[in-house]
């Protein structure tokens, strides 16, 4: 059964991948031609590793760790409210509300938010009519970020949405048979049973936050470069698409890392809880 789904990922995923790799071995031959493999060499790499990606970087990482974190803060109690709280007959309804911004097209959506926060946008003739200073926000990191949080927001919250609609009635109800008020329910059963969703919401969002290039180059102008743009800027104006797979591969490895100690750190700090549950645990066998 799962042999399609295998072959399409080798096919429009892994292939493509493994292109990109081979391609940033080599060069660019002319001006106008966009590669050639005739001579493999790591140079592309070294002409990547330059103090200006490292800043790009590091403002592509601010960006896409404040807009999930802000995901999930916007997200949660959204998703919480649409699983428990909201009236059964409801639930489609709102599903189909959070999926309304995938019926525009993202570039549109994103060109609104740059009409939005425009200093001659609704908002800022708002604040200018209460005595407020115009808005002067867009061309800069916040406006990426509100940017972002708008796009990826939704896939955030459905599978949140899953996650704690999975937590069943009679498990929350046993909580506070036992004793344990809303919050200890919420913070002992509802968001343990419920992190698989989290981590999954997490990685929707912050995967293809980190590679994108649109809402930077719309939003962001030079304050709000990203990585993406970069990438997309070397295969789209300069033609050198060895050069453009190199810091295509760099963003691959560098999300993966980042991802990879971000899971170090949040075990090393829930390490002391699961130390004091096995001990509770123990307490009440013995």
């Amino acid at each position: 059964m799962a042999v399609p789904a295998w072959i399409w990922l080798a096919a429009f995923f892994v292939a493509p991948v493994l292109v990109v790799f081979w391609y940033s071995f080599g060069y660019k031959p002319g001006m106008f031609a966009t590669h050639a493999n005739d001579h493999l060499s790591l140079d592309r790499y070294f002409e990547v590793l330059t103090p200006t990606f490292f800043d790009t970087f590091r403002n592509t990482l601010w960006i896409g760790i404040g807009g999930t974190a802000l995901c999930f803060l916007i997200g949660a109690p959204i998703a919480y409210w649409m699983a428990l709280k909201a009236p059964a007959r409801m639930k489609g309804l709102l599903l189909a509300l959070v999926l309304v911004p995938f019926w525009t097209n993202f570039l549109v959506r994103t060109i609104g938010w740059m009409v939005i926060l425009s200093p001659e946008g609704w908002i800022s003739h708002a604040m200018q009519a209460i005595g407020l200073p115009a808005l002067d926000i867009l061309y800069t990191r916040p406006a990426v970020l509100f940017g972002v949080v708008y796009n990826y927001l939704p896939l955030m919250i459905l599978p949140l949405f899953v996650a704690f609609d999975r937590v069943s009635l009679p498990v929350r109800e046993a909580s506070k048979d036992l004793g344990a008020n809303r919050w200890r329910t919420f913070t002992r059963i509802t968001f343990p049973l419920a992190r698989p969703g989290i981590i999954v919401g997490a990685l929707l969002v912050y995967i293809p936050l980190m590679g994108d290039y649109i809402t930077a180059t719309v939003l962001g102008g030079a304050k709000g470069n990203m990585v993406g743009q970069m990438v997309a800027s070397q295969f789209q104006t300069a033609q050198n698409w060895a050069l453009g797979s190199a810091m295509a591969i760099m963003l691959i490895i560098i999300i993966m890392l980042s991802i990879a100690v971000m899971a170090a750190v949040i075990w090393l700090v829930a390490m002391p809880l699961r130390l004091q549950n096995r001990i509770r645990v123990e307490q009440v066998a013995s």
